[in-house]
């Protein structure tokens, strides 16, 4: 039986022999939470199950068939369970479970139809399963029931209509049927109903997605839950692989918080790489596209004090600027600080009367920032630090020139665009809701670790007035 089981992936909304990028560790504390959480959503939803229709006969020539099977009433105790490493999964019961249900029964003896209702009830069952985790050639999670025991305490069954009064005697052979089917149908709905909740990639917009296959089976021990996930940005119309791969990293247990989800540093240069190999990491500058306040001019008399001979050379023509990135940028996570090295250049070309534009020299502009993350009031924020900016001359149309006064008037300008961006990120955004809950009492690990940042919390589900949004 899967129901206690399946609960627990209500918390975590994410090619063998590969190291995870991203890590989810689900605590006992978290499994428990689950538990009693899907205890009463399973109660909730139980009527809507329809079991499958069943067939059979009696006294060797009369056929019969039960369909329309529907849960009527449910009393679903809150389950037990625990991890289970005996068989990589879990280990959970159920005791005083009773189950309502009615239907439809029809019968046929050559060319003599009858038919009519039924209800029965089952009472006081004790269930106990076994429940194992794996991994699909997709890398899809999968779910097998190992171990499925039910002992039922009494059984109830009515006829009505028809020659209903046939049926009587044989009331043994048909509430064995039906129990089964119960026990059978009821785990299926609940196994179906959640793992088409489980998300293994997400859509970041009609380009790019993010890859959340698991790596390998789940890692279970007696208090926790371990999942590898590949943790990779693609772009869904090449699905091309990075030139570099994830590093080993062990995600500490917290058993303190119901979950604790890692991130290395391979996500987002996953993400670097697919911008990079699409292109997107450049942009067109022109005149018009210089706020009026900046009291800068893209043309060549502008240009003049910086470039001498550039104004006699191309004079009073409008210029363009092509800024780039040479190679992928790298982000990388150190303890207490997260660095990014860019690469960049810059193209410069004059406009001539017909339009056409004339190269002038490329600038190579290498910078190197770092940043910090925490959470506060319920939000992650964080600040930006240029650390080093320098710009150097790597072909010119227009002679050579020096690079040290530009370099001065690029770095400032690129200061002014930190600090905008360190009011936007003193701001903060709203940690993430799952799929069901809402993360609470959440920490930020980055102070001690090389290679990945973690982020342990508890779990609030959110519920609505038809129960789970």
């Amino acid at each position: 039986m899967l129901p206690p089981v399946i609960v627990v992936l209500m918390l975590i909304s994410f090619t063998c022999g590969e190291n995870p990028a991203v890590q989810v560790i689900l605590t006992n504390k978290g499994l428990q939470y689950a538990k009693h959480v899907g205890a009463g959503w399973i109660q909730e939803r139980l009527d809507r199950v329809t079991l499958p229709d069943i067939s059979g006969k009696i006294l060797g020539s009369i056929y019969y068939t039960f369909s329309g099977v529907t849960i009527t009433r449910c009393d679903f105790p809150e389950p037990s369970v625990e991890f289970y490493q005996n068989v990589t999964g879990f280990k959970s019961s159920i005791s005083g479970l009773s189950v309502a249900v009615s239907g439809r029964w029809m019968t046929h003896f050559g060319l003599i139809h009858d038919g009519g209702s039924f209800d029965m009830a089952i009472f006081n069952m004790d269930v106990s399963s076994v429940v194992e985790l794996g991994k699909d050639a997709d890398g899809h999670l999968s779910v097998a029931s190992v171990h499925c025991e039910a002992q039922v305490g009494n059984v109830d069954m009515q006829f009505r209509g028809g020659a209903s009064w046939i049926f009587q005697p044989f009331v043994e052979h048909f509430k064995g049927r039906i129990k089964g089917e119960i026990e059978a149908r009821v785990s299926v709905y609940i196994f179906v109903r959640f793992i088409s909740k489980v998300v293994f990639s997400l859509n970041v917009d009609e380009n790019f997605t993010f890859d959340l296959p698991l790596t390998g089976i789940p890692l279970i021990n007696a208090s926790s839950m371990n999942l590898g996930l590949k943790g990779e940005f693609y772009d869904i119309q090449t699905h091309t692989e990075p030139p570099f791969e994830a590093q080993p990293f062990s995600v500490p247990e917290q058993p303190g918080y119901m979950l604790s989800v890692g991130l290395s540093e391979f996500t987002l240069n996953s993400a670097s790489y697919v911008f990079y190999s699409a292109g997107l990491l450049q942009v067109l500058i022109t005149d018009s596209m210089i706020p009026p306040y900046f009291h800068v001019h893209l043309n060549t008399s502008w240009m003049g004090p910086y470039i001498p001979q550039l104004p006699k050379m191309f004079p009073g023509l409008l210029m363009t600027l092509q800024i780039y990135a040479r190679e992928v940028p790298m982000f990388s996570f150190q303890p207490g600080v997260v660095q990014m090295g860019f690469q960049g250049a810059v193209k410069a070309f004059a406009i001539q009367p017909n339009g056409t534009q004339t190269p002038l020299f490329k600038l190579n502009v290498d910078s190197k920032l770092s940043g910090k993350v925490w959470l506060a009031g319920g939000r992650l924020k964080g600040s930006v630090t240029l650390e080093n900016f320098t710009v150097t001359l790597a072909a010119s149309e227009v002679g050579t020139f020096e690079t040290d006064v530009l370099e001065h008037l690029m770095k400032a300008g690129m200061m002014l665009a930190v600090g905008k961006l360190n009011v936007e990120l003193g701001k903060g955004v709203v940690l993430p809701r799952m799929m069901h809950a809402q993360l609470i009492n959440t920490v930020l690990g980055i102070e001690k670790v090389s290679g990945f940042i973690t982020i342990s919390s508890d779990a609030q589900v959110v519920l609505t007035d038809r129960g789970f949004n």
